[in-house]
């Protein structure tokens, strides 16, 4: 694991997709530094792959709890 996903790993859901966001928005813009351009395309796939996992997670949870509240019945 690199510094990069471990740092990846500390961040909320809300600070990856401000993060990626940023990213974006600077590979939309007009002045993009091609010199930076494949590390921040490596960034934002992390930070992808990180939102969807923390989606996934919540997913799952929502399901347990609503799962348990149908036995509860």
């Amino acid at each position: 694991m690199s510094s990069d996903d471990k740092i990846i790993e500390g961040l909320g859901y809300d600070e990856a997709l401000t993060e990626l966001r940023g990213i974006l928005e600077a590979l939309d813009g007009e002045a993009v530094d091609v010199d930076k351009l494949a590390s921040q395309v490596e960034r934002a796939d992390l930070l992808i792959h990180h939102c969807r996992s923390r989606i996934d997670a919540a997913r799952l949870q929502v399901e347990q709890v609503v799962e348990a509240l149908v036995e509860e019945d």
